[in-house]
């Protein structure tokens, strides 16, 4: 499937949508105008009603209904559903046990966000949106390992860790890289070229001094049309670039952030107080919080908060989208991720990805 057929077959759910009160006659008009074999039907706030598809009308006709009865009689009142953040995995697996190939996205009021088409989760599609890897660092923490290497090139597996992710992302359906340079990135250049070896097409960005996590962004020329994903070139993990894209697409945001849910149990007994009151106690309390994963989509207007040349950390550029009022989201992922930061994570990044290791 083409992107642009993809992108009409994105936003054709909303043409499916018809309130309770309408007739066989509209729904009909609609499945053939859409050709995705459902109906949502929605009150006038967009909450879900229930859905319609062929086989509903028929046998609705077959009860002696008219072409100008009201589909009131015959609408699946009670459908399955999903919200959002539902991964296309699980999504997948929920449509083959259920045997449908439909099935609709409702956020936390009941109102309908999207529409999951069983033809367009299988498709190995190609996408024209970029990502950017920022692969500059100096990678201080990794030393010695680092005094000659670049962090992004550190191996693992046999090959590169920028390796992993280029080659993930391909597989994925995204074709167009730009990897942001500095420390040894002669050395990044030399190994990748301009990406034919991989079949994609590979650009840098060349840092001339150390920018952040976010500030090489402003050196995009031309800037992008439509929302990219941005990595760190350190970060190994099995999240689908895709479906975080789908997922910021999906929500109308400016910035998404993917997030990893940390948990950190205190090592004694914790007792509360209220001024020198013991008021309980909790033994070995965990604390959960979710932490950055170094993995973004960014629209293309969250470029216009930085200056050229500027450096600039992520957090940073989002708290600047918040200051305007953008939107600003996070994808929390649960897939197996690693931040390759201090030899450690080397070390168990290189025993995860080794010939021996059990998958």
């Amino acid at each position: 499937m083409t992107d642009d057929r993809r992108d009409m077959a994105t936003e054709s759910w909303r043409k499916t949508l018809l309130p309770a009160q309408a007739t066989l006659q509209q729904a009909i008009r609609i499945l053939n105008e859409t050709s995705l074999q459902i109906v949502l039907v929605t009150s006038p706030d967009g909450t879900l009603f229930g859905t319609l598809t062929d086989g509903d009308i028929r046998r609705g006709l077959l009860r002696g209904l008219d072409l100008n009865s009201s589909i009131d009689a015959i609408v699946q009142r009670e459908p399955l559903v999903v919200p959002p953040e539902f991964t296309r995995d699980t999504v997948l697996q929920l449509m083959q046990a259920n045997k449908i190939h439909q099935l609709p996205i409702v956020d936390e009021s009941r109102r309908v966000t999207g529409l999951h088409l069983w033809s367009e989760l299988i498709d190995s599609r190609q996408r024209t949106n970029l990502m950017v890897i920022m692969a500059g660092g100096q990678g201080t923490r990794l030393r010695p390992h680092t005094e000659h290497c670049p962090k992004s090139m550190l191996p693992v597996g046999g090959r590169p860790m920028l390796e992993h992710i280029i080659e993930r992302a391909k597989a994925e359906g995204f074709q167009h890289f730009v990897v942001a340079v500095h420390y040894l990135g002669h050395m990044i250049e030399d190994y990748f070229g301009d990406g034919h070896r991989w079949q994609v097409h590979i650009s840098y960005l060349r840092e001339e001094s150390p920018l952040g996590t976010a500030g090489a962004i402003g050196l995009l020329r031309p800037r992008p049309d439509a929302p990219f994903v941005v990595s760190n070139g350190d970060v190994l993990t099995d999240i689908r670039y895709g479906e975080l894209l789908d997922f910021h697409c999906r929500h109308g945001a400016a910035a998404t952030m993917a997030v990893r849910l940390h948990e950190w149990q205190h090592p004694f007994g914790v007792v509360r107080t209220k001024g020198v009151d013991i008021i309980g106690f909790e033994e070995k309390p965990i604390a959960r919080t979710h932490i950055n994963a170094g993995i973004y989509v960014l629209a293309p207007s969250a470029i216009n908060v930085m200056n050229v040349s500027e450096h600039c950390d992520m957090p940073t550029l989002f708290e600047r989208l918040q200051e305007r009022a953008e939107r600003t989201i996070v994808y929390p992922m649960h897939e197996p991720w690693l931040d390759v930061g201090r030899a450690d994570d080397l070390k168990a990044a290189q025993d995860t990805h080794s010939p021996n290791a059990k998958r």
